[in-house]
């Protein structure tokens, strides 16, 4: 599990860089979304900022679920699936909360309730996706006998 830890905490780096990094006082998008939105019209969908900033926000959040699943069924065992989705849910929760705070004091950064949302939305986007992938991770596991399964007891 030592490469998904140390996967955990270079993703959560690179959350905190993206949403704690000062921005420069602008109301325009970034080009990165303006070139995902030149991407879906040229495919014929109507994307909106207003759309996709929010989902940007949960795929952003995805990773926390999945990952964080997986690291939780390690060190938990036997825990039931319900509780530990609900641990991991709820800790993306508050750490999207805690960025959202933070940034009340990072010039350029705007705080919203939205955010919290979305977020916590995706931590349990990643949650189910991770749910959906333990039966595949525990056949690999048990195939190659490397570490013990995610199974999860309940």
């Amino acid at each position: 599990m030592r490469p998904l830890r140390l996967a955990f905490v270079a993703y959560l780096a690179a959350v905190l860089v993206v949403t704690l990094w000062p921005s420069p006082q602008t109301t325009d998008a970034p080009r990165w979304t303006a070139a995902i939105l030149a991407a879906a019209h040229t495919l014929g969908i109507p994307l909106t900022v207003e759309v996709l900033e929010p989902l940007a926000n949960v795929v952003m959040f995805v990773p926390f679920g999945l990952l964080g699943w997986f690291l939780a069924a390690d060190r938990r065992p036997g825990t039931p699936r319900g509780r530990l989705a609900a641990v991991v849910v709820l800790a993306g929760c508050a750490l999207s909360a805690s960025i959202e705070t933070v940034q009340l004091a990072v010039p350029g950064r705007v705080t919203s309730l939205q955010d919290v949302v979305v977020n916590t939305a995706g931590a349990l986007v990643g949650v189910l996706l991770a749910l959906l992938l333990t039966p595949l991770v525990d056949r690999l596991v048990d195939r190659h006998g490397t570490r013990r399964p995610t199974r999860l007891g309940r």
